[in-house]
């Protein structure tokens, strides 16, 4: 399984932001804490489940084994990330 982590970076607060993603929900989790994000920030949206990240926490996120997707080039592949979260937040898929 993969963790990504995409070049969506917004502007947000003073910071710039991207989307922390995984195959499995799980994994997203586990990942997000070795990060230090709180389990409270994971967001279960339309737009995927997912934890914002600064893009400090993106670069470590890389150096960590993440791997770098893009929203523009990566249209498919992400669509498929965010429908696999979606299945399992909805219980429809382990």
């Amino acid at each position: 399984m993969t963790v990504y982590v995409d070049d969506a970076v917004w502007p947000w607060r003073g910071e710039r932001w991207a989307h922390l993603m995984a195959d499995t929900l799980d994994e997203l989790h586990e990942f997000a804490q070795r990060l230090g994000r709180p389990r409270v920030s994971f967001q279960n949206k339309l737009s995927g489940c997912h934890y914002d990240v600064t893009a400090q926490m993106r670069e470590r996120a890389l150096a960590l084994g993440a791997v770098a997707i893009s929203r523009h080039r990566d249209r498919a592949q992400v669509r498929a990330i965010i429908q696999r979260a979606r299945d399992q937040a909805a219980g429809l898929a382990p």
